[in-house]
């Protein structure tokens, strides 16, 4: 499995409509497993993203989606930066499949 953790930055005071762009856009997409939206409960401008994915082609493939590229167009003017992004590499837990792959 394939996973990232990122921190993004909105606009000031436009936190919610970044995350309502987030939600709409992170139904069924090919081979994420998991697609977490949080709020920063000491930043009222920043976001936090967990994702996990079957693979990093998945992941790289999702970007190319028309829906995801109508979401990033409609959010763009709403993010202020990322702050960082952090790869892992998930093994699994409540909610993910064992990924032993031995």
């Amino acid at each position: 499995m394939y996973g990232l953790i990122g921190k993004m930055r909105a606009a000031r005071g436009q936190r919610d409509a970044v995350m309502d762009v987030l939600r709409a856009s992170t139904g069924a997409l090919p081979g994420c497993l998991s697609y977490i939206i949080a709020r920063d409960p000491a930043d009222a401008d920043a976001i936090w993203v967990t994702e996990v994915w079957t693979d990093a082609e998945s992941h790289k493939a999702s970007l190319q989606l028309p829906e995801v590229q109508a979401a990033i167009a409609k959010a763009r003017p709403f993010i202020a930066g990322f702050e960082f992004q952090v790869e892992t590499h998930p093994v699994g837990g409540f909610g993910l499949a064992d990924g032993k792959t031995d």
